[in-house]
């Protein structure tokens, strides 16, 4: 019966591996869809948020045969209950990815996009999607704790794109498109909370505690 645990904890592993994998692929698609207004790459997003929604589902189901039928150990208990946190996260980054499309999709051609660094958010927040998962794959504690701390950058990101984003509309610049750019600013980190919050269940799945920032 071990065996057959161990065997079905790797399966675990490896879906949520494709998970996060589509979650990088969303976020993505997102962000090129904003930046090159690619309405294709917009509509990529959106079949992808599906995708994850399945997977989180798949996932779930997963873990409960886990729980049920394998009686895990306390540690085992623990990551696969980390898990079942873990998927919730990657569904809501799947969503704020399809979100971002949808702005792109609906926003007015307007140079104003490439004038802040959501490139740079985008950047670090598939960074810390990909390490956030590494590590509970590679039970990396140091890797979950290092994800937690680039958490400041895209906060960090989100305040100078803000502050820009501000001057520019006390300039007279498209007021409308400078929110749209605010509100997919947000959604990026959006997108950096839940790859922080992965990795804290990454630190309870390894030492039992979880702290909450």
């Amino acid at each position: 019966m071990r065996t057959t645990f161990l065997e079905q904890l790797e399966q675990l592993n490896v879906e949520l591996i494709r998970m996060g994998a589509l979650c990088e692929e969303a976020i993505s698609a997102g962000t090129k869809a904003l930046l090159e207004g690619d309405r294709k790459l917009g509509a990529q997003a959106s079949d992808l948020e599906q995708e994850i929604d399945h997977k989180e589902q798949d996932i779930e189901s997963l873990c409960m045969k886990l729980l049920l039928r394998q009686q895990p150990v306390a540690s085992d208990l623990r990551a696969v209950s980390a898990a079942m946190r873990m998927i919730s996260d990657m569904e809501r980054i799947g969503d704020q990815a399809a979100d971002i499309a949808e702005i792109a999709r609906d926003m007015k051609d307007n140079d104003l996009r490439h004038s802040v660094p959501l490139e740079d958010m985008a950047r670090e927040a598939v960074s810390m999607v990909t390490d956030s998962v590494d590590s509970f794959v590679k039970r990396d504690q140091e890797l979950a704790h290092q994800v937690i701390a680039r958490d400041d950058r895209v906060d960090d990101l989100f305040i100078q794109v803000r502050a820009e984003l501000i001057r520019m509309i006390a300039e007279g610049r498209d007021g409308e498109v400078c929110l749209d750019i605010m509100m997919v600013a947000k959604y990026f980190e959006r997108i950096g909370d839940h790859a922080c919050n992965i990795a804290q269940w990454v630190e309870y799945a390894l030492t039992g505690q979880y702290e909450e920032d």
